[in-house]
């Protein structure tokens, strides 16, 4: 084994696990993998003074060309995820700035931000709170000041602390989707109220770009309306519980991903663009 084939696997698992905390998905998080270990392939080793710093850069680097490129086109599978790793430990670290979020509530928060984070701060986050990587070296991999990435973090630590968090039992939400898909297909109006929070939000995206409703009653009339002419299959989705939707001919129709708070949907984003749908690496069907 060569000395960088020893470096990556010695590094692999750290990278993965910040793959995975980047990009939300672990198929994309071994492209990721994967794609470091072919560029690291073509090096010169007397060329990289440290292999662990250098990977670092570009996992983070093509986490982020992976976050930029598939904004409206979620991941989709039908496993459970799993989270892995984390990576170094923070108990006793200083930092300049109070209050730096645990690797384990990175995760946690990620999950309900997701949708309202942008790449560059959901990788901030990340490779500061999760890996203990230094801001100056950040910045480096974004291409923007020490100061800017600082603000970037301070921006999405915030949100992630202002957010509500979600129930931890993964069953539990997908009872609640089950429940809000019963209540589509029988026309159970007052089911669908009762599961929506009265402030839900709906976000479609199609082709001519995103539409939102507002609103448990505005929510429930179009999920009355969706049930007629589709069926569903729950899936996971962005890590979240999901539905996909197909037709009569098992055609997809729609991708939707649920964000569940104390046992209600809060909100609801929904892909129904036939040419982003069309470009999904779908299964061809649930497990049996």
């Amino acid at each position: 084994m060569s000395v960088l084939e020893q470096a990556f696997a010695d590094e692999r698992g750290r990278l993965h696990a910040l793959a995975h905390r980047v990009v939300g998905s672990h198929a994309d998080a071994d492209d990721v993998v994967q794609e470091a270990w072919i560029r690291l392939s073509r090096q010169d080793p007397t060329g990289i003074v440290k292999v662990g710093g250098w990977l670092t850069t570009v996992v983070s680097r093509v986490s982020l060309d992976v976050l930029r490129s598939r904004q409206a086109r979620p991941t989709v599978s039908y496993d459970d995820p799993s989270t892995g790793p984390v990576g170094p430990d923070r108990a006793g670290a200083s930092d300049p700035e109070d209050g730096v979020v645990t690797a384990d509530a990175v995760a946690e928060a990620l999950a309900v931000v997701l949708d309202t984070l942008s790449p560059d701060e959901r990788l901030t986050l990340v490779l500061h709170d999760a890996f203990a990587v230094p801001y100056a070296d950040i910045a480096a991999i974004l291409g923007k000041s020490t100061a800017a990435t600082k603000m970037l973090g301070s921006r999405a630590r915030r949100r992630t602390r202002e957010a509500p968090r979600p129930a931890r039992s993964s069953a539990a939400q997908r009872a609640v989707v089950q429940a809000f898909l019963t209540a589509a297909r029988d026309g159970d109006f007052a089911g669908l109220l009762d599961v929506l929070h009265p402030d839900v939000e709906l976000v479609t995206r199609t082709s001519t770009g995103a539409v939102v409703t507002l609103g448990a009653t505005e929510v429930a009339v179009r999920a009355q309306f969706a049930a007629r002419t589709a069926w569903a299959e729950h899936a996971d989705v962005d890590g979240r519980p999901g539905v996909v939707s197909r037709d009569q001919d098992g055609t997809v129709v729609s991708v939707l991903s649920f964000t569940v708070l104390d046992g209600r949907v809060t909100r609801i984003a929904a892909l129904v663009d036939p040419a982003e749908l069309a470009r999904l690496d779908l299964p061809s069907q649930p497990p049996s």
